[in-house]
Order: structure tokens, then sequence, then C-alpha cells
């Protein structure tokens, strides 16, 4: 019989992360990764944050820190956020209310970490959910990929696509929970073209950041998707119309519509 998972969930970062584990370790050894994944978490939490006064990345916005007194880890992060800018025509921009805040890029290369720490741990196999942007690793027991279900943004209890996702990630960003909270960096407007976007692709960093510059880019999104090498993606429209690419159909699990509902079509 196939061992179930341990389950951890973490409140951090202002949403809960969630850890699935499918392993035979010992349980000294599972509580001890998950354990440092867990302080990693939280230390980014208090380094990133833009809503903590003391924050590095609040201490840097305000001119306190130089970009060479700055932690190895926002250097990086700033690094992150330049080459994100370039690879979206100027769409991901931490820099798009005014201030900087990089939240767009640090929860997905924060759980991309913890998933790494995981692996470092000899824990391959293994979910790691941070408030609906996924990292997978490994495999499930007997099965050839993850379920993944996408939620629909009009409809709580519904999914715009459930997918079947080898080791990889999933992100999303969308109007779910917190409105028109992404901003068009050249409008300084919220982006309300599109009600999601859902972007896979091999690591959780790129997903995330990609999944949040097509939602700024509205009607712009759909050829630029197109375009990105190794990732597939699905968009809904306010109206619950859909578009996705090829690949992203095939990702489909079986059973399961390629689309969120009434007017779908494929890419070209």
């Amino acid at each position: 019989m196939n061992p179930g998972p341990v389950v951890h969930q973490e409140a951090v970062m202002g949403t809960v992360v969630s850890f699935a584990v499918y392993t035979r370790a010992p349980a000294l050894a599972i509580e001890a990764a998950l354990r440092e994944a867990v302080e990693w978490l939280h230390w980014v939490d208090e380094t990133f944050s833009p809503y903590k006064a003391a924050s590095e990345v609040n201490r840097f916005d305000r001119g306190e820190l130089s970009a060479g007194d700055c932690s190895p880890e926002l250097a990086h992060v700033l690094a992150l956020c330049s080459r994100l800018s370039r690879a979206t025509g100027g769409y991901f921009d931490a820099w798009a209310s005014g201030r900087f805040d990089p939240s767009g890029v640090v929860k997905g290369w924060s759980v991309d970490r913890a998933s790494d720490i995981l692996v470092d741990h000899g824990l391959a196999d293994h979910v790691v959910d941070g408030g609906g942007d996924i990292r997978l690793r490994g495999a499930p027991p007997g099965q050839p990929c993850w379920t993944v279900a996408v939620r629909h943004p009009h409809a709580r209890q519904a999914y715009s696509a459930v997918l079947c996702v080898p080791e990889g990630a999933v992100a999303t960003s969308g109007t779910y929970e917190r409105g028109q909270h992404v901003l068009d960096p050249f409008t300084g407007q919220p982006a309300a073209d599109l009600a999601a976007v859902t972007v896979v692709g091999p690591d959780l960093t790129s997903a995330d950041a990609y999944a949040t510059a097509a939602l700024a880019m509205g009607a712009k999104a759909p050829a630029w998707l197109a375009g990105l090498a190794g990732y597939e993606s699905q968009v809904v429209t306010p109206e619950g119309r859909g578009w996705w690419t090829p690949g992203f159909a095939r990702l489909q699990a079986p059973g399961t519509g390629a689309g969120p509902g009434t007017g779908a079509a494929p890419a070209a």
C-alpha cells in the first residue's frame, strides 16, 4: 500500500502555504525538513513584506538601504525584477504602485526555494501550495502526474480546468479574492480586461510573474503567452470566455474539458 502524504499547513505571507509530502522517510527527518522550509518562508515574510514597516523591502524603498547594502536575497530579487520586466515588455513592474513591491515574484520564488529545501532533505515527491500557486516535484505514488484543479474566477465551487501536470508549477493571477489588484504599469490603472490567467511551467518563480504580467496586459496577453517557450496558459475574461494554448489543452485530465465554458476557443 502506498503511504498517504504527510501534510502541513502554515499561515505566512498573508496566505496559507500547504505542504503534502509523499515519503517513507522517518518522521523526524520529515519534521526537520518541514521546519527548515517553514522557517525560510517566515524569514521571507519578515524581509520582503510591503506591509511591515521594518522589512528590508520597505527600508530599501524609503532609501534607508542602497542596493549595495541589501542582503544577497534582496539583491537577487532586484535582479529578478529587472529580468522579468525585460521579458514581459515592462508589464511586470515591481514599481507599478509608485513604490517598490516585489510581491508578484517573491511568493513564487520563495515557494520554489521551500520545495528545494525538501528535495535537499531527500523528500523528492511533494506539493507546495502557496495560496493557489503550486510547485510540484516528483510524482504521487503510482501516478504519472499530479492532478491540479484551477478555480474558476466567477464561481467559487467550479473549476476552469483540471490538469494532469508532471513535475513543474501552476500559477494563477486573477480577481478571485482581492478584486482588480494588479495594475497596468503603463496607465497606473487596475487591469480589468481579464478575470484570470493561469500559467504552467517548469518553475513557480517565472510562472507566477508571467501570470501577473499577462493579467496586466489584458487583451495583449494571448499573443504574448502564445510565444512563451516552455510555458502553457489559459485566460478567462470577465464575461467567462476562455482562450488557451494547445499545450494547455493537452494537460487536461482525462474526461475534463479544455476551457472554462461558453465561447472557448484554442490558440491557433
